[in-house]
């Protein structure tokens, strides 16, 4: 099969192909697995934090990608969870031990065996992967294979920052980055929390006309004042400064809450410039988003369709995911890159 692998690490500002396009035999399932025959991946920020190093693999070389839709292919010894052909979508939690206390609480996502599809094991920038049919998920019906799968990540853990914020109807909520999460959810906070004003900071013009086209109440940069103080954050940045500015935003007992696997560090002396009485003090909360669990996948598919929310998708092939990894980088978006791969419904 062809594959994308991530075989050292690398600057994507120094190296503008970081992934190489190999041939590699087809993996078999083993017990309680499925092989999957891959059609659609979504391309996250996540695989800049394992090329650049942030969250490296723990080898070489790595198929990439945990965004993932396909059918199944062929299931393993025991496998009786799905049959030939059924669809299914594959997200960054790969397994976990299953029975210490985060998994029985089902917060996989905090376990100390937690595996991620694409980097400590094989993902969907290939034909096929293998996946425990535990975690791998039916996709619901009335998405195509390339909208399905920015839902498996940008959407699910846009799902779980919002649980996180414990926003109530009426909140005034801020977004602090507008890419492919944000663009799902703004959706899904204007279905949820209608009586809320939405509020969105991102660097670029186009993100912030792409967000009111999508019903945000305001729009403006990162460094800008809010109209009027926010209860409830969410920030999907990958850097530092968008944190001090998010806090001298944030109400008296507001939260912010960070979505991001890392941080990069090109602006952490931001950091230097936070004041305990300026963005701290009055209560103001701050909480990290680690991961997705089981839960937020399969509560936020069935939300997804419930509600209608619709991706928008720039499509590339197999052999163009170092061009979408580096327009990502260069903070070239607007809604969700996907890779297609096989013959998508």
């Amino acid at each position: 099969m062809k594959a994308m692998v991530i075989d050292r690490i690398c600057d994507l500002t120094c190296d503008k192909e970081p992934l190489r396009l190999v041939d590699m035999p087809i993996p078999s399932p083993g017990p309680g697995e499925i092989l999957v025959r891959v059609s659609s991946c979504g391309v996250c920020h996540t695989e800049l934090d394992e090329i650049e190093g942030r969250t490296p693999p723990p080898k070489f070389p790595v198929v990439p990608g945990h965004q993932v839709i396909g059918l199944v292919e062929v299931c393993g010894k025991g496998s009786n969870r799905y049959t030939t052909g059924d669809r299914v979508g594959v997200a960054w939690l790969n397994s976990a031990c299953g029975t210490c206390r985060f998994c029985r609480e089902g917060n996989e996502n905090l376990c100390d065996q937690f595996k991620a599809t694409g980097r400590d094991v094989n993902g969907g920038y290939a034909e096929y992967m293998t996946v425990p049919e535990s975690h791998a998920f039916p996709v619901p019906e009335g998405f195509s294979d390339v909208e399905a799968a920015p839902l498996l990540c940008a959407g699910t853990i846009g799902y779980r920052s919002l649980r996180l914020a414990d926003i109530k109807d009426g909140d005034t909520i801020g977004l602090i980055g507008f890419g492919a999460s944000a663009h799902l959810v703004i959706q899904m906070a204007r279905n949820v929390y209608p009586s809320s004003k939405i509020f969105v900071f991102a660097r670029s013009a186009g993100e912030r006309d792409f967000a009111r086209e999508l019903g945000a109440s305001w729009a403006g940069d990162t460094t800008d004042p809010s109209p009027e103080k926010i209860d409830r954050a969410i920030d999907t940045t990958p850097v530092w400064g968008t944190i001090v500015h998010a806090l001298k935003n944030l109400e008296k007992g507001g939260r912010l809450v960070i979505n991001a696997i890392r941080k990069e560090e090109i602006d952490k002396e931001e950091l230097l410039g936070l004041s305990y009485p300026e963005h701290l003090w009055l209560e103001k909360e701050i909480k990290s988003v680690a991961n997705v669990a089981s839960r937020d996948i399969r509560e936020f598919l069935d939300l997804a369709s419930r509600i209608g929310i619709r991706p928008e998708v720039e499509i590339f092939s197999l052999d163009q995911a170092n061009t979408a990894l580096l327009e990502l980088k260069e903070r070239k978006i607007r809604g969700a890159k996907v890779i297609k791969i096989g013959q998508p419904q």
